[in-house]
């Protein structure tokens, strides 16, 4: 178990970096691309380095789980960054408001999954059969994952918004940064409360499916909050360093399958067989660098034959 000072420590240096972030990203604020590039290796090699820390403080082992945790989070946050993208395009966010409210998305998810990672870490240690539950599950992700060709979102039908709308009368326009207005001595929520509200519930979903995946190679609980937390401080500007290259990711899902597959056989086997971190840091890290790198070898000839015949 982890010591306990680790904890307010790490929530500390999570606090930080927020802040850090909130500072140079403050105001109406659109994110170049040099900006984003920074950033993500910024974000990247503090998320990497904390290996150090977990090396130090837990061993070997668990640094190896922690960076296996943290690829696994990272790779499934660029679905995450597609589906940022729908939601942005449906409610017509002007690009200078998408890095606030993708801040406040980043707060919502670490809240959130705080909170499932907790209530996971309690049913794998009071039931040793959610192993297998857990197991099952990821392998059912995975084959949606195979299933699904394209990614299907209706922010619309998002329940929380639709809550909202009825709590709330919703203004036709965005108001600057603000989430609520008054007109005529009637209280209204502009849309950008809409967007923040969909990006958090939406992210609950996605949690639901990343963070078994992270308890699949780890049951150290700081290890999977850790993990979690520093891929998705990344995320928010890994949205803009990517948002232009969405559509050459073309066998990431099929790449996200078989790593949720792998590490969900693992799961289920664990019982039998302790499959030693490495091994699964490098099958992990494989799988993705394949799928990603054939991703955009194919989507670039792909690009040059429809230019070529254009």
């Amino acid at each position: 178990m982890s010591d306990l000072w680790l904890w307010p420590a790490f929530i500390a240096l999570v606090v930080v970096m927020l802040s850090v972030d909130l500072f140079f990203f403050r105001g109406e604020h659109e994110v170049t691309l040099k900006e984003a590039l920074l950033w993500s290796v910024i974000w990247t090699v503090v998320g990497v380095g904390f290996v150090g820390v977990i090396y130090l403080q837990e061993g070997s082992t668990a640094a190896g789980e922690y960076l296996a945790g943290y690829v696994i989070e990272r790779s499934l946050s660029v679905d995450n960054i597609f589906v940022f993208a729908i939601i942005f395009n449906f409610f017509g966010v002007p690009t200078m408001y998408q890095s606030k409210i993708l801040l406040l998305g980043v707060v919502g998810a670490i809240f959130f999954r705080a909170i499932f990672i907790g209530l996971g870490a309690g049913l794998l240690e009071t039931f040793s059969w959610m192993t297998f539950v857990f197991g099952v599950f990821l392998l059912f992700t995975a084959f949606k994952l195979l299933r699904s060709s394209d990614m299907h979102v209706d922010p619309s039908g998002n329940p929380a918004v639709k809550v909202l709308r009825r709590v709330f009368p919703v203004t036709s326009d965005y108001r600057g940064q603000s989430f609520f207005v008054r007109e005529n001595g009637v209280k209204m929520a502009t849309p950008l409360l809409a967007v923040v509200i969909t990006i958090a519930t939406t992210d609950v979903v996605f949690a639901v499916d990343s963070i078994p995946a992270v308890f699949a190679v780890t049951n150290n609980t700081f290890v999977v909050f850790s993990s979690n937390a520093m891929a998705i401080l990344g995320m928010r500007i890994l949205y803009f360093l990517l948002r232009d290259l969405m559509d050459r990711f073309i066998y990431l899902n099929l790449g996200l399958a078989v790593v949720l597959g792998f590490v969900g056989s693992k799961m289920m086997a664990e019982e039998f067989y302790h499959m030693p971190i490495i091994i699964s840091l490098v099958v992990i890290a494989a799988v993705l660098f394949v799928s990603i790198g054939a991703s955009l070898v194919v989507s670039g000839k792909q690009l040059e034959q429809g230019e070529g015949a254009h």
